[in-house]
């Protein structure tokens, strides 16, 4: 069945017209948590195509050996163990961005993108187009938290990956940062508003 699916599709579907994010409304609540501010954005968004590709890949070379009463279990123990390395890389190379993630990485464990992706596809396909799903749809996940932390950093804070972008001139005109764009809500929006330019964009995607 889904062997047979083109891996091109397989990889760039979920950047766009099938989108885990706008499309399927999952991982939401990490959308809402990590993207007040661009840096931890783009580390989440990395770290999740990195446990998204690897589990991906290894539950599809276990998938014939897994008995089927505790493949959730299975899949619950790679994802964590991938975790735990990622999550150990960041502490040892991007310590600050971990710990402006904290949790957040450890809840990785529980991303109901990885789960419904190594149930969905890694459990009936080979290796390497489980691959590319993994990639496909971890870079779908972080285009959208990388848009997100880009606008509300932005008009939030004045700033991009810490630096002042906004000219100090436009302060002393007037300008004041937006305080709402740093709340969670604002995630919100801002991701309603991707949603409504996605589906303008893919006609296919609009209800009757």
């Amino acid at each position: 069945m889904a062997d047979k699916v083109k891996n091109t599709d397989v990889l760039f579907n979920p950047l766009s017209k099938n989108n885990p994010v706008v499309v399927q409304v999952l991982g939401i609540c990490s959308v809402l948590a990590v993207t007040a501010k661009l840096e931890p954005a783009i580390v989440m968004g990395i770290s999740v195509i990195a446990v998204l590709a690897f589990a991906n890949v290894i539950i599809s070379l276990l998938r014939n050996t897994i008995p089927t009463n505790i493949r959730i279990i299975v899949q619950l123990v790679v994802v964590a163990g991938l975790v735990v390395i990622v999550d150990q890389v960041l502490k040892a190379y991007a310590y600050d961005a971990s710990k402006q993630l904290s949790v957040f990485i450890g809840l990785i464990i529980t991303n109901c993108i990885l789960m419904g992706r190594l149930e969905a596809f890694a459990m009936g396909n080979k290796p390497w187009p489980s691959f590319l799903d993994g990639v496909g749809n971890g870079i779908g996940y972080a285009l959208i938290l990388v848009i997100v932390g880009f606008f509300r950093e932005l008009l939030g804070s004045g700033t991009l990956l810490g630096y002042q972008v906004i000219p100090q001139s436009f302060y002393e005109a007037g300008y004041v940062n937006n305080g709402l764009m740093i709340l969670p809500p604002m995630a919100l929006i801002v991701v309603a508003c991707i949603i409504w330019v996605q589906r303008s964009v893919n006609k296919d995607l609009q209800e009757d």
